[in-house]
């Protein structure tokens, strides 16, 4: 067995028994390897960040209290039978940027591509997305929808944004405020953002169709140290206070159950009547920001469509059904 299969089987061990201490001979014996394999795997983890304690007479255990994302750590929280493809980085420029990429070189769906940080994150509109290391999680998710009219790619980040509130709420104390949902790809908790969402997607010329959509959401699980910059400070927040064992794979494994549970199912279930349920912005007065820019215009939410589109009215009394843009909401007088 190789030094990396050896180190990730090792990880595998450790995920499913945190606290749990191994002996190097029973390590090694269960792993099928020698002992200074057993070795170099424990050192490679903990210059990974794992905090793998060793003790004369025990042998080596992974703290409980670890918090790093990782395939072998989402396993544990993912239902059987969700047949993915998860690369972890530690590190990359863009997850949706890296998975594009595989997407035209032929990369099947199910491929999904999570970081702990990204030097060149997206957002909406051109923007940039705040990406630091080890307090945010950023995944990105390939799909190839059978059929999909290009115009209903709305519905991708729709889902993606009910699924990654139903994340968030499996670290929360049932009593927490529940997270809502600025149309149309925002998730924001305690009046801050913690979530952003944005969906790129290449469509045939042919009939119209995606031939892929990548949806990439990036969660900010804590606050960083030192803080939000200055110019995100004060709509930028955390989803979890202090740091939370495991936090980070359950989030991550809890969004791809529920993502894919909405996907996969006949008419996509009926998330979006829990979207509309969720929304931040229904009854609310919004600045509308049309796509590539261009006059912003006042209006008011009047419902959510069943496709999530939004229905707004006009100063002018003219309604509108919009699928793309973006909207800022009004402060009450």
């Amino acid at each position: 067995m190789k030094t990396k299969n050896t180190k990730e089987a090792l990880l595998v061990l450790f995920e499913k028994n945190k606290g749990r201490f191994f002996s190097g001979e029973e390590i090694a014996e269960t792993l099928s390897v020698s002992r200074a394999a057993v070795w170099k795997a424990v050192k490679s983890l903990r210059e990974d960040g794992y905090a793998i304690e060793a003790l004369k007479g025990k042998g080596y255990s992974l703290s409980p209290d670890t918090d790093i994302v990782s395939a072998q750590g989402m396993a544990k929280y993912l239902k059987s039978g969700l047949d993915l493809d998860l690369v972890v980085f530690d590190e990359v420029t863009s997850t949706n940027t890296l998975l594009k990429e595989r997407a035209a070189a032929g990369a099947e769906e199910g491929t999904v591509i999570i970081a702990n940080s990204q030097t060149g994150g997206k957002g909406r509109m051109g923007r940039s997305f705040y990406s630091p290391l080890n307090t945010g999680l950023y995944i990105s998710i390939l799909l190839r929808p059978d059929s999909m009219p290009a115009q209903e790619a709305l519905k991708i980040t729709t889902m993606s944004a009910v699924a990654a509130c139903r994340a968030i709420e499996t670290v929360l104390l049932p009593e927490d405020e529940r997270p809502q949902i600025k149309w149309v790809n925002d998730i924001f908790y305690h009046g801050k953002k913690v979530v952003g969402i944005l969906t790129e997607a290449s469509m045939s010329m042919e009939n119209g169709n995606l031939e892929y959509a990548v949806p990439g959401i990036g969660f900010n699980v804590y606050t960083p140290e030192g803080g939000f910059p200055d110019e995100l400070k004060e709509i930028a927040g955390a989803i979890l206070p202090d740091r939370v064992p495991d936090a980070k794979n359950r989030i991550a494994a809890e969004f791809l159950n529920h993502f894919f549970a909405i996907y996969r199912s006949e008419d996509h279930g009926d998330y979006a009547a829990e979207y509309k349920k969720r929304s931040l912005v229904l009854g609310k007065n919004v600045d509308v920001i049309p796509t590539g820019g261009g006059k912003t215009r006042r209006a008011k939410v009047l419902d959510i469509t069943e496709d999530c589109g939004l229905l707004v009215e006009f100063k002018d009394g003219t309604k509108e059904v919009l699928s793309s843009g973006e909207v800022s909401v009004r402060p009450e007088k």
